[in-house]
């Protein structure tokens, strides 16, 4: 859905919200309750709707046009968490892009159910999603794309991790595989690509049809060591994929305020995001 309720597919929909927002920045919700302000009080579920609701309000024009709320974050915290997450995806799903950090990756009618769960109630724009055991794995979300929803598939991830697995050369790496697999399946299908490995973003970029309309969904650029303004320089020479580019932060803006002058966490979050937007900022 569009941010005004309008329906149109997911290209459309982050396409609109960039020029929205003019910002590649995605925001990532992590709560977790032993690092928030001590000044934060009440149940573990206000705590989490109060710490994220200050920021977000509060934030500056142009700061963010995406945030990215990660499951297991919220659902460590029991029934008050996946009560939080579904408050904070209902209040803000109408002006941001939401990005389900879930990371499902099961078959037949488990996975159908999952969609279900991501889609309709919590209501999500689009889901993360691993796609190793396969097509049928991923083909009860792509029903939901007649609906105006998006998905991108675990392909180069930011871990360390990632090279038992997906770098490990055979012919080609297994996320090459993993991408034109992806493609294959459906043209509006997007990709989850660590910003921790720049030469091989460039090799993804590299190797999408000329004319492709792929959603990319960067994390790893704050705590995990990526380098914004690297990243940025690999995507602007790819003009028509820019747009739809979602770059994530999440502990480096949330948690600014430990390593800040500032005493507000909402003002130290907002610098962090206006650092990165040196380099996010679009249009």
């Amino acid at each position: 859905m569009g941010s005004l309720g309008v329906k149109m597919d997911y290209i459309s929909h982050i396409q609109t919200q960039s020029k929205k927002h003019k910002s590649l920045l995605c925001f990532g919700l992590d709560p977790v309750l032993e690092k928030f302000p001590k000044s934060i009080n009440g149940s573990k579920q206000k705590k989490i709707i109060t710490f994220y609701s200050q920021i977000i309000d509060s934030s500056p024009k142009y700061s963010f046009s995406s945030l990215k709320p990660n499951y297991a974050y919220f659902a460590q915290y029991g029934f008050e968490g996946l009560e939080a997450l579904h408050e904070l995806i209902s209040k803000y799903k109408s002006k941001y892009t939401v990005i389900l950090d879930v990371k499902r990756g099961d078959i037949s009618s488990t996975a159908k159910a999952y969609a279900k769960e991501g889609y309709e109630f919590f209501g999500a724009h689009s889901l993360t999603l691993s796609p190793l055991m396969g097509k049928d794995s991923v083909e009860p979300y792509l029903s939901y794309f007649e609906k105006g929803k998006g998905a991108y598939l675990l392909c180069r991830t930011s871990n360390p991790g990632a090279n038992d697995f997906l770098t490990q050369p055979q012919n080609s790496p297994l996320y090459s595989h993993i991408l034109s697999s992806g493609i294959s399946w459906h043209k509006n299908l997007g990709f989850v690509v660590g910003a921790t490995s720049p030469q091989d973003l460039s090799s993804i970029l590299s190797r999408l049809p000329r004319d492709s309309k792929t959603p990319l969904l960067i994390p790893g650029v704050g705590s995990q060591g990526g380098s914004a303004s690297e990243i940025v320089s690999i995507l602007k020479k790819y003009p028509s994929l820019l747009p739809l580019a979602r770059i994530n932060a999440s502990s480096s803006i949330s948690y600014a305020f430990q390593n800040s002058n500032s005493k507000d966490y909402a003002v130290a979050a907002h610098t962090a995001m206006a650092e990165l937007n040196k380099y996010f900022k679009i249009y």
